[in-house]
């Protein structure tokens, strides 16, 4: 049976350099192993910057991989920071596990719904959309035409040769967007969605 949820215990160390000291004495092998022996459960160990992850199905196995890792640095006198956290499907991020996550359908729309407003909110209040629909056409002829008519419904665009970027100000707006410009753009355009990491960011290729 697979697991239905996603955990992560962050393992954050004081610097870079000390994160091969204690992966190496975590050793993955005996971290995974212990918990597998224990609960029958598998964890991925990963790492970056001066953090090691360990991702799990369970909190259970979570919360089993965080004490096997606190003994294990302990042991080997490496000073380190713990914090146990679940990917939250509808925020699409990791969260604090007291953050409820809707288990029923209405549950689900109404914090859909709730994302939904406060990307709008972020985009109104910057005054640029959030989210950008990306699209890559055959020709520059092709290009110009379609950002004259997004222009003439009121759209906000961007062209650069035969690249355009449209602003949307949430996650559904952008993705309707991106539905109607692959049923009016040729077959051969590519359309991407994209969330720029900073509001008013374009990602435009050279």
């Amino acid at each position: 049976m697979a697991d239905g949820d996603d955990w992560r215990v962050t393992i954050s160390l004081a610097s870079q350099a000390q994160v091969g000291q204690a992966q190496q004495a975590l050793s993955v092998h005996e971290v995974e192993e212990d918990v597998r022996r224990q609960l029958g459960r598998t964890i991925v160990v990963g790492a970056g910057g001066s953090q090691i992850f360990l991702y799990a199905g369970t909190e259970i196995a979570a919360t089993e991989a965080e004490r096997v890792a606190r003994d294990v640095l302990a042991g080997h006198d490496i000073q380190a920071e713990f914090a146990l956290h679940r990917w939250h499907p509808i925020e699409e991020e990791w969260e604090s596990p007291d953050v409820a996550i809707p288990q029923t359908e209405a549950e689900r729309q109404a914090e859909h719904q709730r994302l939904v407003d406060s990307e709008t909110a972020e985009s109104l209040a910057a005054g640029i959309g959030r989210w950008q629909a990306r699209v890559e056409f055959p020709s520059h002829r092709e290009a110009v035409a379609l950002a004259r008519k997004l222009e003439g419904e009121g759209r906000s665009v961007v062209r650069r040769w035969k690249f355009l970027i449209v602003r949307a100000d949430n996650e559904d707006d952008v993705q309707e967007l991106a539905a109607q410009i692959s049923r009016e753009a040729p077959p051969d355009a590519v359309v991407r969605v994209e969330e720029p990491g900073v509001v008013g960011q374009i990602f435009i290729p050279s």
